[in-house]
């Protein structure tokens, strides 16, 4: 009985990293913090491609993450290189 409780005991471990994983910000650059757009930079540059309403603004690992509306009006959730001010990875509703 005990052998049987050990395979199923990995598996449920196994699950819930991956699935921890999935929910992790991208890597969205390497360099050092301090060379990064400061914050008003930023919310100035992320302005300027049409994003409105920004209900979150933060430092997610190596990202600058937002919470706000596009152009369009739907919902988004947006990374960005805080280096460059690219977009690296948009979830939009």
């Amino acid at each position: 009985m005990k052998r049987s409780t050990l395979p199923k005991l990995i598996l449920t471990v196994f699950a819930f990293s991956a699935s921890s994983l999935a929910f992790a910000a991208p890597v969205c650059t390497k360099v050092p913090h301090g060379k990064w757009l400061t914050q008003p930079q930023m919310k100035a540059k992320i302005a300027r491609m049409g994003y409105r309403d920004i209900k979150v603004f933060q430092v997610s690992g190596s990202c600058y993450e937002i919470y706000a509306h596009t152009k369009d009006g739907k919902r988004a959730e947006v990374y960005f290189n805080p280096a460059t001010g690219a977009i690296v990875q948009n979830n939009v509703d």
